[in-house]
């Protein structure tokens, strides 16, 4: 039996029901076959047990990962109201391995390492790929990828994205089998006869000179060339509009002008978007900011974004021998705020069926952050280095291998 893989999704007012009826539609199309993988993505709107309990009372014992998001993404496009979505996948030469790693918060790397621990150790140290699905509030991000890459190894091809909470930034969640959890990173691994693919871009680019992170803490940016944070945009833009940062979160100056972090062994950019400013002048990003790093003001708008994820879609495709089974989107909340509806969010999900096929199944979900190989890189194993991402659109392809 080939990989199979169907896609359902529901909203609703009952979580029970909800759940139940986005997993019903996706497991229905499997050919008769039973599901060997479900995967959950659900708006925090619903009860997360309640809406669990009704993906379980239809996936029965199949293997299941997922978490919460800040918006769930279709075939059809961002939905447009609080959904739950669920791909179904069944196989017999694709094999599928979950584990957890918990208290992300008090110790990331150690939550990292013991989702890969559990998850290798199923799939006899034979995996392929690693998907991660991290509480995007708690803990650093970075440093859970590297306790990943300290157990499978530094050039492992890890993607995935973290958990979000429809922008209420108050809890995320994550889910194993019939467990809810938070503060935790679930990891679900792939082995036996399976090819696969990413494709990574953002659309920004560099404006300004570069600029050295002289003081940080994890992901607080303190200082740049020896000032305060603030000032890289209050030379760029004046302190005027450089002052609309501390009055919300995630100001319109923030979607369109995130920090890029210079990568020494790539023409990439690693990109940061600055959450919240703090009254010493200090930001507060949405992933690590290592000191010393070489820093640029980056520069985007909707269309470049459009483009980026079209790009995305080309370099995984060309990396697959043939049509994929299934895709996998992870897309940052902050593009979706950027394209400032979800009919132009449509927009990137078109563009990206363009590419890989209008009629794969596809799933995905807006993040709090991204996970994958910086440039989409996953062939060229040594230079396979999987990192944290903000503002960018990640894209898993798999298929059927041709061998073990």
């Amino acid at each position: 039996m080939s990989l199979i893989a169907n896609v359902g999704i529901s909203g609703g007012s009952d979580p029970y029901v909800v759940g139940a009826n986005a997993c019903q539609d996706a497991v229905a199309k499997l050919g008769g076959k039973s599901a060997d993988l479900i995967i959950v993505f659900s708006s925090v709107e619903f009860e997360q047990e309640k809406m669990l309990a009704g993906v379980r009372s239809v996936s029965g014992d199949a293997l299941l990962v997922g978490c919460s998001t800040a918006g769930e993404i279709t075939g059809e496009g961002p939905a447009k109201q609080h959904s739950v979505a669920v791909m179904a996948l069944a196989s017999d030469s694709v094999h599928f391995h979950a584990g957890v790693g918990k208290g992300l918060k008090e110790n990331a790397k150690e939550a990292g390492r013991l989702a890969a621990r559990n998850v290798a150790a199923q799939a006899n140290n034979a995996l392929k790929f690693f998907m991660m699905f991290a509480d995007g509030l708690s803990g650093n991000g970075s440093e859970a990828v590297r306790g990943i890459l300290d157990e499978l190894g530094a050039h492992f091809p890890v993607v995935g994205g973290s958990a979000g909470d429809d922008a209420k930034y108050k809890q995320t969640f994550q889910y194993l089998n019939g467990d809810v959890l938070s503060n935790s990173v679930v990891g679900l691994g792939f082995s036996g006869l399976i090819e696969f693919a990413f494709g990574v871009n953002h659309g920004w680019i560099p404006v300004g000179i570069p600029m050295k992170v002289t003081k940080a803490e994890g992901s607080i940016l303190r200082e740049i060339n020896g000032k305060p944070a603030i000032t890289i945009y209050e030379e760029y833009f004046g302190p005027k509009e450089a002052a609309a940062l501390k009055e919300k979160t995630l100001a319109e100056l923030a979607l369109s002008y995130p920090l890029g972090i210079v990568q020494n062994d790539s023409n990439e950019f690693l990109l940061r978007a600055p959450f919240f400013v703090n009254t010493d002048g200090s930001i507060v990003c949405g992933g690590e900011m290592p000191e010393n790093a070489e820093v640029r003001l980056m520069v985007g708008n909707k269309e470049d974004a459009i483009v980026a994820a079209r790009n995305a879609a080309k370099r995984a495709r060309e990396q697959l021998s043939a049509d994929p089974a299934a895709a996998i989107i992870f897309s940052c909340h902050v593009r979706d705020k950027l394209f400032a509806s979800r009919e132009k969010g449509k927009e990137e999900i078109d563009v990206i069926q363009e590419i890989i096929g209008g009629s794969v199944p596809l799933i995905g979900f807006y993040t709090y952050a991204e996970q994958a190989p910086i440039g989409g890189e996953s062939r060229n194993i040594g230079k396979c280095n999987p990192a944290l991402h903000n503002e960018t659109v990640v894209i898993c392809l798999f298929r059927e291998g041709t061998n073990g």
